[in-house]
């Protein structure tokens, strides 16, 4: 799928897109624009990385576990937490679950509940919900 002229790059994950933007201003295009609420978010716990978006037009509950696993590998590929030895947590949530407070700067966001994966050789879930 390509991505040449948009503000993210669009992958397929065993049969669902997801989408990964490509800086700060993108991230929040992604989100709050090109984004459902219903879709699945993704993003690093901590360092800076590019927003992750996995469409879910059937309305999952949640995303199967090789497909977790992999939009979570590439949240960990496009931040700062790239080539961090151990295990990286990943925040998983709806969509609906991310907001933009006033005067948060872009790319910023706040997320009002999220699972975690871990990343280090394949994610796996750790507690919580979304």
């Amino acid at each position: 799928m390509g991505s040449k002229g948009r503000g993210y790059r669009a992958h397929t994950i065993e049969g669902f897109e997801v989408l990964v933007g490509k800086g700060d201003a993108e991230n929040d295009a992604l989100t709050f624009s090109i984004a459902e609420p219903k879709d699945f978010w993704l993003h690093v716990a901590g360092p800076a990385g590019s927003h992750v978006v996995v469409r879910n037009p059937d309305g999952l509950d949640e995303l199967p576990r090789m497909v977790l696993e992999r939009a979570a590998e590439l949240a960990v590929w496009h931040s700062k937490a790239r080539g961090s030895r151990g295990k990286v947590e990943v925040h998983v949530c709806r969509v609906a679950d991310v907001s933009k407070p006033r005067g948060f700067a872009p790319g910023e966001v706040l997320l009002r509940r999220w699972t975690g994966a871990s990343d280090g050789g394949g994610a796996r879930m750790r507690a919580g919900g979304c």
